[in-house]
């Protein structure tokens, strides 16, 4: 378990770093079709696929309802990185989130029960599952549509965040079940991750052009794990703290995790400590340096 565990700190720490490196990319020469001429935004795009890749491969290992609240780590790998490329100290707000995080998550991880049960979804549960997730997606897509601004933004995060979800969990399932045969890899569960992942994308890039980022991809960061843990539970049968002494602490300690995601979501990224790259030098008048 801890292996996957580890894994999936590698994972976020590159999906993180990839991030960073785009993000400063994109706000040095504008998030247009001119990123793609940039060498460095690809390099970051590729350390971020590598951290994607390494994640589902932690879900071989570890189950869901452990390896996806390590995925909000990619918040806090996120923070210092950004505010070193942006040659700035981190905000406060930024600090106080990355601890937030890191004891919740730390705590979390302490009481979650240490498993080896094999991985299994049945055709109708697996159906089921498709279902209620186009549902929310469905309802949500509506009700976004009468939306504006941060509730338009958050309405779509929310499916993002729960077809992100699905992907893990189909992730989970495939994976778990590999054990080296080829032969558990041809089934449907196989061909809708792909098409699932697809979905998520388009959704999330949705929740991104309202231009309420901060809000969105704090949603998605919440939503994903949140959906991802409950699927976890009732779909794969996972361990989760049965008794008070366990379930109070952990209850806390998903509260202050989710707290310290929304803070560290929430905030601005850097627009103004990178001058774009094909800015014009400002020239000093005589009438300005009066």
């Amino acid at each position: 378990m801890w292996l996957g565990v580890s894994i999936a700190l590698v994972g976020a720490l590159g999906y993180a770093g990839g991030a960073a490196i785009q993000q400063y990319e994109a706000v040095r020469g504008g998030a247009t079709l001119k990123l793609v001429k940039r060498p460095r935004w690809w390099i970051g795009g590729a350390i971020g696929f590598v951290g994607a890749a390494l994640h589902a491969l932690a879900l071989s290992f570890a189950p869901l309802v452990l390896i996806q609240p390590v995925s909000v780590t990619t918040l806090v790998f996120a923070v210092p990185l950004a505010a070193v490329l942006h040659g700035r100290r981190p905000h406060r707000a930024e600090v106080l989130g990355s601890v937030a995080v890191s004891v919740g998550l730390l705590g979390i991880m302490l009481l979650i029960p240490q498993s080896h049960t094999r991985p299994e979804l049945s055709t109708p549960g697996a159906l089921s599952f498709l279902g209620c997730v186009g549902v929310v997606v469905a309802a949500c897509e509506l009700f976004a549509r009468r939306a504006r601004g941060t509730a338009k933004a958050l309405l779509s995060a929310i499916g993002a965040g729960v077809v992100t979800a699905a992907v893990s969990t189909f992730v989970r399932v495939v994976g778990g079940t590999f054990d080296g045969d080829l032969s558990h890899l041809f089934h449907w569960f196989t061909l809708a991750i792909p098409v699932l992942l697809v979905c998520a994308i388009v959704l999330l890039q949705r929740s991104y052009a309202v231009g309420h980022f901060s809000v969105a991809y704090a949603g998605v960061q919440v939503v994903d794990p949140v959906t991802s843990v409950l699927a976890g539970v009732i779909l794969l049968g996972e361990p989760v703290p049965t008794d008070p002494g366990s379930i109070i602490p952990a209850l806390v300690s998903a509260a202050v995790l989710i707290g310290g995601t929304i803070t560290l979501g929430r905030l601005s990224p850097d627009l103004t400590c990178a001058p774009p790259i094909d800015a014009p030098v400002p020239v000093r008048t005589r009438a300005a340096a009066r």
